[in-house]
């Protein structure tokens, strides 16, 4: 008997995956001490399926099934966070590479063979495999799939046999490890794996797999001491733009430099992760094969020596050189964006963790960044961290939020008061479109000026001021008592003189604002307070 897969079910699946993840994170977080005890083994699995689950959430629902496959497996792959979160963006990638998507039923042998797949690419794709790690329990997951095909069942069964051969595999771990058997605990990356599996089969049989007790486990003090004081003191991750061929001669510059070295992905993109002391010379391997992109680094010593958390702070996602300014005068954190360089849920979860502080309150400042802060913050809470993700979709209201900001509040307390400044912000914009398109009031062509009116496109006109006009007169309540402008990039001198006069013939009662926001792509942020 088949399997047939459809869309829906694929996207309840990466939903279930990722929920199952959160909840086992501390756990998974408290496992790690190979290659290195930095306790973020659970984290870096929960933002790797997360990623994937943000990359499709914007595929349209009657998408075909390899439309929404193709986004997840890009989606995880760009954003694999650490050493476990590559190899398991290389484990789902190739494992639904050769599974028949459309049309058809998946017979038990194909799903044992993606599974053998799956366990190849992994093994392929790390520069030093070791025993006892997530690699044999990938291995150990397509040995019980085969096992099964070959007896005779059928697809489900396929792969609830592979998740049991995946459970038992990880209880042996420590065995082929000295450094876990030392630990007192099983392989952290495995784990992540097998929570993955197990949420596949419940997905496929409804049945709930049997669970290890709920438990932080806590390691043997000291048991990977010698590892991180003899290891890189850096791991380096970067996406990388480069040609199939170029990746071995990465792969041969990049092993002599350090060790956890994994280099994962397919025509043309890759995502690159190493251990290393000279984050120049990785940095400089990556340019020698192609472009490389999104660099993050991470110094050990930091991340293991993490100091107790206290006070609040406020975290502004901004765009543009005035508006970063203004959030970091009005003493928020800031963490820039540009539409070039979007910010991932990697910078999110990094800015969280750095932030050192007990309480933190987040102002996206963007439509697509809210769900994704979530997602970041969930971890943080995890952690002990006291998060509120206030939906602020402008950089207007996250400048009104901050405004009512008062330090000596409590938390509860100055959230609903930030929250309740920023929704009652009326805020719109002015664009040129750069493309033919569909607004909800015609079309547009590349040139024509859009005025933008809660986040639609509510204006179609030729003029930058005429339709600044017209979206201020259609935010401007008769309770407005401020209009603040903020001005973009390239925008004409004077401009804020028309826009005054304007408000004096229209609402002479409303005071006017006005700030240099240097923000691409929008000449004018407008709100009315």
């Amino acid at each position: 008997m088949g399997l047939t897969l459809d869309s829906a079910q694929f996207r309840a699946w990466t939903q279930l995956c990722a929920g199952a993840l959160s909840a086992a994170r501390a756990e998974i977080d408290a496992l790690n001490v190979f290659p290195v005890p930095d306790s973020d083994t659970g984290t870096n699995a929960y933002l790797t399926f997360v990623s994937g689950s943000e990359a499709i959430a914007t595929v349209a629902v009657d998408a075909p099934l390899s439309v929404v496959v193709k986004s997840y497996v890009d989606g995880l792959l760009t954003g694999a966070k650490g050493n476990t979160g590559v190899i398991l963006s290389q484990l789902v990638r190739a494992c639904f590479k050769d599974l028949q998507l459309e049309g058809g039923e998946v017979t038990a042998a194909e799903v044992a063979r993606s599974f053998v797949a799956a366990s190849d690419a992994a093994w392929a794709a790390v520069g030093a495999p070791v025993e006892g790690t997530i690699l044999s329990v990938a291995k150990a997951a397509a040995g019980g799939a085969t096992e099964a095909a070959e007896a005779g069942v059928d697809g489900r069964t396929v792969f609830a046999k592979a998740a049991r051969a995946a459970r038992e595999a990880l209880a042996r771990t420590p065995q082929q490890m000295e450094l876990l058997a030392r630990a007192g605990v099983v392989d952290a990356g495995g784990r992540a794996l097998v929570v993955v599996l197990d949420a596949t089969e419940q997905a496929l049989t409804g049945r709930v797999p049997a669970q290890a007790s709920s438990f932080v486990p806590v390691p043997v003090a000291g048991a990977g001491d010698d590892l991180s004081a003899d290891g890189p003191s850096y791991e380096v991750m970067y996406l990388l733009e480069a040609d199939d061929d170029r990746v071995v001669e990465l792969r041969a510059a990049l092993l002599p430099m350090g060790d956890s070295l994994v280099i994962v992905g397919g025509e043309r993109l890759w995502n690159v992760h190493v251990h290393v002391d000279d984050v120049g010379a990785a940095i400089e391997a990556g340019i020698g094969a192609g472009r490389p992109y999104r660099i993050a680094v991470t110094h050990f010593a930091d991340q293991m020596a993490r100091a107790p958390r206290s006070g609040r702070v406020v975290i502004s996602a901004t765009t543009g050189a005035g508006l970063t300014a203004l959030c970091e005068e009005a003493g928020a954190q800031t963490l820039e964006f540009t539409r070039e360089h979007p910010l991932t849920i990697a910078e999110m979860s990094a800015s969280l963790r750095s932030a050192g502080a007990a309480e933190v309150i987040v102002l996206p400042n963007n439509q697509r960044y809210v769900r994704r802060f979530e997602a970041a913050a969930q971890a943080a809470r995890q952690d002990g961290v006291r998060v509120a993700v206030i939906p602020t979709y402008a950089q207007v209201q996250g400048l009104a939020a901050l405004a009512v900001h008062d330090p000596g509040l409590a938390f509860d307390e100055i959230v609903v008061a930030m929250s309740s400044a920023a929704a009652h912000t009326q805020h719109g914009a002015v664009t040129v479109a750069t493309e033919p398109g569909m607004t909800m009031v015609g079309p547009c062509e590349p040139g024509d000026v859009l005025g933008v009116v809660a986040g639609d496109f509510a204006v179609v006109g030729q003029d930058i001021l005429s339709v600044a006009y017209d979206v201020i007169d259609r935010i401007l309540s008769p309770a407005g008592e401020m209009l603040t402008v903020v001005m973009g990039e390239g925008v004409e001198r004077g401009i804020e003189d028309s826009i005054a006069a304007h408000l004096r013939s229209l609402r002479p009662d409303v005071d006017l604002v006005v700030y240099e926001g240097g923000q691409e792509n929008y000449p004018l942020f407008i709100a009315v307070e």
